[in-house]
């Protein structure tokens, strides 16, 4: 199958990326990732369903509040609309169909330019646009991980989509949902997602949080039915983030939306999709919200980047950090992978990096990174010790009166009474040290 499905190439530089192992010295090789490679019963493509997304990679061009993009992209060169979303989608997929990448992802404006357009407009460009995706779905075999709406960006959203206290501008966000789900039907999307980037407040002083938490679950329950009813079976999925363009977000971290989700009913129907960036804005760890999500049977699917330890906001870089992979992937594998969703990389290169051929060199690392951590937890979980030791930290609870405590058997009383016989207990070590020289071990 060719990798270049358009009229023009537009990455001539990058031929398709194959795996080459840790030896080569080929940059444009993967060293990790073998997606053929079986690790704990299935493959590498099975275990990651690596995507590629839209906005960063496609639509992004390095621009930051004190200044414009610094990356000229070809495909924005076309006066209109429809030329430069069909020209970007020819890149999109030769990109994809390189990187030998499954699947991708979008915003429904990163597809085509709204341009202040109505409803109606819009919904047209969209059939427009997805009536070429289709064609570049069956021409690459690339699918659509998931779809969603951008309610963020636009000023008309300022004060929030879902949970705005303006219910005509509400409605408006509604309209544009409604056009993001159908567009995902369309292409088959596996799943959607829904990312509160203004749902949230700036100030409590003017915000009633009640109202707006129940109007967004109202909002919820309908693109739910409306999307059930249209056939979709797929999985919705909410993205935690903690603040960022608003001082609040409601879906602070994985444990919020948790909390959430069982508190209107929705549990059935939703899980969550977990950027690394936004777990260390939250002030945890990747692996801790995947634990969470875990815990509570609802961890979707991942946006896969990272944050630069010395700034407190949003960075997206790619991911490159093996300790941090390994330990996720430990929570990962154990959890038996995710439900439904795959490893998108939500990253995009820096302002700095200017040539073309830097996209594909941060998705080629970010990839090996997921797949390097992904083996290592393997050997991890099946050749050392670390499973067993976990394990033995919590052996009385294991049996007798232990046991019986978490059965809900024993009463205060009785625990009182166990506790006044045991006197002083033991003091028993962490071990933490030897957990962690285990992880380095393996590396």
């Amino acid at each position: 199958m060719s990798v270049v499905l358009g009229d023009k190439e537009f990455f001539p530089s990058v031929g398709k990326i194959e795996f080459e192992g840790r030896d080569s010295d080929n940059p444009f090789a993967f060293k990790w990732y073998d997606e053929n490679r079986v690790v704990a019963g299935k493959t590498m493509k099975e275990w990651l369903r690596f995507s590629g997304c839209y906005w960063h990679t496609f639509c992004g061009q390095g621009h930051d509040p004190f200044g414009p993009g610094t990356q000229k992209f070809a495909w924005n060169d076309y006066a209109d609309a429809k030329g430069r979303a069909t020209a970007k989608m020819d890149a999109a997929f030769e990109f994809f169909t390189k990187m030998n990448l499954p699947y991708y992802c979008f915003h429904d404006v990163d597809l085509i330019d709204e341009e202040n357009s109505s409803v109606d407009e819009f919904g047209k460009k969209l059939d427009f646009i997805t009536d070429y995706a289709k064609e570049k779905q069956a021409a690459s075999g690339v699918k659509l991980l998931w779809g969603t709406a951008n309610l963020f960006t636009n000023p008309r959203y300022m004060n929030g989509a879902g949970t705005n206290p303006h219910f005509p501008t509400l409605a408006r966000a509604g309209a544009q949902l409604k056009l993001a789900i159908d567009a995902t039907i369309k292409l088959n999307g596996e799943n959607y997602v829904f990312w509160g980037g203004r749902e949230g407040y700036v100030s409590l002083l003017n915000t009633n949080m009640k109202q707006e938490l129940d109007n967004f679950a109202a909002w919820l329950h309908m693109a739910k039915d409306y999307a059930r009813k249209q056939g979709f079976t797929g999985n919705f999925f909410i993205e935690p983030k903690p603040m960022e363009p608003t001082k609040h977000q409601y879906d602070f971290d994985t444990a919020t939306v948790s909390g959430f989700l069982n508190k209107y009913g929705l549990q059935d129907d939703f899980k969550v999709n977990i950027e690394v960036n936004h777990a260390t804005l939250a002030n945890h760890t990747f692996q801790h919200e995947l634990q969470v999500a875990a815990d509570n049977g609802i961890l979707g699917s991942i946006d896969a980047n990272r944050g630069d330890y010395q700034n407190a906001w949003d960075t997206d870089q790619f991911p490159n950090n093996i300790n941090e992979a390994v330990e996720a992937m430990l929570v990962f594998v154990e959890a038996g992978g995710l439900q439904g969703g795959g490893v998108n990389f939500d990253a995009k290169t820096r302002r700095e990096s200017t040539d073309m051929e830097d996209i594909f060199l941060g998705h080629i690392g970010g990839m090996d990174t997921f797949a390097r951590g992904l083996i290592i937890a393997d050997e991890i979980l099946t050749k050392s010790k670390y499973k067993a030791l976990r394990a033995e930290r919590y052996s009385t609870f294991q049996s007798g009166k232990g046991k019986e405590f978490t059965e809900g058997k024993i009463t205060l009383e009785e625990l009182a009474e166990i506790g006044a016989a045991v006197g002083e207990p033991e003091q028993i070590s962490g071990k933490q040290e030897l957990f962690e020289n285990i992880i380095n071990q393996y590396i």
